[in-house]
């Protein structure tokens, strides 16, 4: 019988609360937003919203990159330097989300650092090829690569049925859909030719 008990008792603290509190979280805190269902010629979404509004770590994980230097420039218009100031981060689900254009980042964000879902990454802002542009968030979801690999890095899920989620207070991981393309594609797709 006590055997049975603990059994019981192990299977339904297994089994999460309906009060639980959800895992991802929508990127932008504390302000009114609006975004798109479309973005230039890749999978991402660019969040509107006011200058310095909070860029919070969506979902539990560690600090992947950070870029505090602005180096694009409208003569050159390099691809790895488009998103000017911005921070990724690999979630617990092994999801890469990268939020560029930032105005600025907390010096406590680093790489290698552990961030919990709702922690400050940045402020909004308009760096990079967003220059002159309303402030925005580029919000993308893929695979973690090398830092060189800045194509995949600016979205290759797109991931405005999860923001609609989240901003709704659900949890959708985007981990199948993301594992799934890169089966599809590769570890490393050909770099585009935009």
């Amino acid at each position: 019988m006590l055997r049975k008990l603990l059994v019981l008792t192990l299977f339904l603290t297994a089994i999460p609360s309906a009060n639980a509190a959800p895992i991802y979280i929508f990127p932008v805190a504390g302000c009114e937003v609006n975004y798109a269902r479309a973005h230039h010629d890749y999978a991402a979404t660019d969040i509107l919203t006011n200058a310095g509004c909070k860029f919070v770590a969506p979902i539990n994980g560690i600090v992947d990159e950070v870029n505090r230097t602005d180096l694009w420039s409208g003569k050159t218009n390099l691809g790895i330097d488009r998103g000017g100031l911005f921070v990724s981060i690999i979630g617990e689900d092994g999801v890469r989300y990268y939020g560029s254009h930032l105005r600025s980042i907390p010096l406590s964000i680093q790489p290698g650092v552990e961030v919990k879902a709702g922690q400050l990454l940045g402020a909004v802002g308009a760096t990079g090829s967003a220059r002159g542009t309303h402030p925005h968030l580029h919000f993308a979801i893929s695979w973690p690569t090398p830092a060189d690999t800045w194509w995949v890095r600016r979205g290759e899920v797109l991931p405005w049925k999860y923001l609609d989620a989240w901003k709704n207070g659900k949890d959708l991981s985007p981990a199948k859909a993301v594992a799934a393309l890169k089966a599809k594609v590769g570890e490393i797709p050909p770099l585009p030719k935009k």
